[in-house]
């Protein structure tokens, strides 16, 4: 059997929120590829709209765009109404890609800024976790995957609000995966070090601007914090979830997995 067949997903349904670009949009196109049905997610139309018909393109399977806010419960119970009722699909496999990471000393992280990391980053994630666990466990098969980060295991300047939300990820994680473990459902997280992503990009030039680096020197401090000297690729977080989603993942439960060149050894 062919490490392809091996994972394969065919049968299954994969919803990613957060799917329009950067890490979620390289798990579905990964989960796609290995024959799921994929589902992307995105408060933005267009962008997971043109994701949606990419997926098509690339297979020859159909995919769906859902336009969701993730920080809404009614907005979540929507998407997941649209996919039951509508489109016919309950969901197999959960990836809680959706998030948003801002920067902030303490002092002036204001309310708005809290609670927006907090809705998006944490709530989203149970919101979504919700709505998916009770036809999974009605299957008796299900893989949620949330990606967190490595600041869901260490602290680091100007990130609080971040931080906690991610901290809070893996809390959830880790009680959902005991709550589940004799379903046949799985739940894990995945804690990334800094990726090549428009989010990083969009982060150094905060850092560059507060700082008065240039943009290089800032992605050179940002590499070196990887023992490996360089950024985590969208491809390798997807590579993991792939394994996380398939059969040859299902002893892996509650676990926190860091893919960081190890900057963290926990």
């Amino acid at each position: 059997m062919t490490a392809k067949d091996h994972h394969t997903l065919e049968g299954k349904v994969a919803l990613v929120t957060g799917g329009s670009r950067g890490i979620g949009h390289a798990i579905a196109l990964t989960l796609a590829q290995q024959g799921a049905t994929v589902a992307v997610a995105s408060r933005s139309e267009e962008q997971i709209k043109n994701v949606a018909q990419e997926l098509n393109t690339l297979t020859g399977k159909e995919s769906f765009a859902l336009v969701c806010d993730v920080s809404d419960s009614k907005s979540v119970q929507a998407m997941f109404s649209t996919l039951r009722n509508d489109l016919k699909l309950e969901v197999d496999i959960l990836v809680n890609n959706a998030g948003i990471a801002e920067s902030a000393t303490i002092a002036n992280t204001s309310d708005e800024l809290w609670t927006r990391q907090l809705a998006i980053n944490l709530s989203g994630t149970f919101f979504c976790t919700r709505g998916a666990v009770p036809a999974m466990v009605s299957k008796g098969w299900g893989r949620i995957i949330n990606i967190a980060s490595i600041a869901g295991k260490t602290g680091a300047p100007y990130t609080t609000a971040y931080s906690a939300s991610k901290h809070g990820v893996l809390g959830l994680t880790r009680s959902v995966a005991l709550e589940l473990a004799n379903t046949g459902v799985t739940v894990n997280a995945i804690c990334p070090g800094y990726v090549e992503t428009e989010m990083v990009s969009r982060g150094v030039d905060r850092i560059a601007t507060k700082t008065g680096r240039s943009a290089e020197e800032t992605l050179e401090l940002l590499r070196k914090m990887n023992p490996q000297n360089r950024f985590v690729t969208v491809d390798e977080v997807a590579a993991m979830a792939l394994l996380l989603a398939s059969d040859d993942g299902r002893g892996i439960n509650g676990q926190a997995i860091n893919i960081d060149g190890g900057t963290v050894l926990f």
